[in-house]
């Protein structure tokens, strides 16, 4: 029996939003959630993208924009299609009972650990810009999320469904300027990398490419699966996911080469983007460093929302309980560490088993699609 998705309500007295304008919402509100501390300090495109020179930024950038699309568009349609009780219920429709609890639980504990990674981002913004006390932007952010959380999921996606797009159109923005005024030095950049002593996400490209789509699917797994049951139609939900994923892709590539346009000077910094900001005019770094916090908190938000709505029903007294309790917990351990080491252990190792999760959903896809062609008229023949 082929579950029929449930239609979403329409308030009394609203008028439905068209289906160009839903699918922009879902492209923003996967961007403004991938975003985050990682992409918009620079960190995380360093160590995935710039640090590996040119196979880094296609090689990498490729990897990651073919299998992100697919990963939001899938989410989105089973999400739609399944209509599951609980959204961590994907786990167990791609990965049996079994197994599919294991990464239940493992996503929890990952995602509620890259949230920290936020508190970390932070911390780090406000000290190295501002001066100021790391537990200052740490414990702002976790204030600032846990209210965010507090008015629920609907809320939660109109908010970063709009600040998303922005942020990255600035980041890109910033990155293009880091290397067209000296295009040359991209070329300089990677011959200097054997020189330099980088963190780097995995030992060749491929790998950081593969390891990365895994983190950020542990990331997407529950928020865009309940945000699928929100999608008028299989195509709306797609072409959302796939939009998202093409431009958050692309993104990442083009702020990797503004970064290896300039690999020496960030080299070692918590705040690479900050550097780049600073090389165009001082303001523009204060500017930037605003930017960086709306980033770190258009992500925090959904992660915070994923970890307790796992436990609690949304928008219930339970729920907003746990979220405060573990909006403080987060602060706690997140201004532990560096950001660049929590960054490095956090996203790496959780992105390997991610890959493990990617490799069960394609098997999944291709076996559905196999059955659904043998069902056509004449596919026996």
């Amino acid at each position: 029996m082929v579950k029929t998705p449930p239609r979403p309500t329409v308030r009394p007295g609203t008028r439905e939003k068209p289906a160009s304008l839903r699918i922009l919402t879902y492209a923003g509100a996967i961007m403004a959630f991938l975003i985050g501390s990682g992409f918009a300090t620079g960190q995380e495109i360093l160590q995935y993208f710039s640090s590996y020179g040119y196979w880094g930024i296609l090689g990498t950038g490729l990897v990651v924009m073919v299998l992100i699309s697919y990963v939001c568009a899938e989410f989105l349609l089973v999400g739609r299609s399944e209509a599951f009780e609980k959204p961590s219920d994907v786990f167990t429709h791609y990965c049996g009972r079994h197994l599919g609890r294991f990464f239940d639980i493992f996503a929890v504990v990952f995602v509620f650990l890259s949230f920290t990674v936020m508190i970390s981002g932070a911390g780090a913004v406000v000290q190295e810009h501002y001066g100021l006390s790391k537990y200052l932007g740490g414990i702002g952010l976790a204030v600032a999320v846990s209210l965010t959380v507090w008015f629920g999921l609907r809320s939660l996606v109109d908010v970063i469904g709009r600040i998303g797009p922005v942020i990255v159109i600035i980041a890109v923005a910033l990155g293009i300027l880091g290397f067209i005024r000296d295009p040359e030095e991209i070329a300089a950049g990677v011959d200097l990398l054997p020189e330099l002593e980088l963190t780097r996400a995995s030992t060749n490209w491929l790998l950081a490419g593969l390891s990365y789509v895994g983190f950020c699917m542990l990331w997407l797994a529950s928020f865009l699966t309940a945000l699928g049951r929100t999608a008028r139609s299989s195509r709306e939900a797609a072409s959302g996911g796939i939009l998202g994923g093409v431009i958050f892709a692309a993104s990442c590539m083009l702020v990797g080469l503004g970064l290896l346009a300039h690999i020496v000077q960030v080299n070692g910094t918590e705040i690479p983007m900050l550097v780049l900001a600073r090389d165009l005019h001082p303001l523009l770094a204060s500017g930037i460093s605003v930017m960086i916090l709306a980033g770190i908190y258009t992500t925090s938000i959904p992660l915070l929302w994923t970890v307790a709505s796992r436990f609690r029903a949304d928008q219930t007294p339970a729920f907003r309980r746990l979220t405060i309790a573990l909006a403080a917990a987060g602060a706690v351990i997140g201004l532990i560490l560096p950001f660049s080491q929590m960054v490095n252990i956090v996203y790496v190792v959780n992105g390997y088993v991610g890959i493990v999760l990617l490799v069960l959903m394609i098997a999944r896809t291709l076996t559905r699609l196999v059955r659904r062609r043998s069902r056509r008229p004449g596919a026996a023949a």
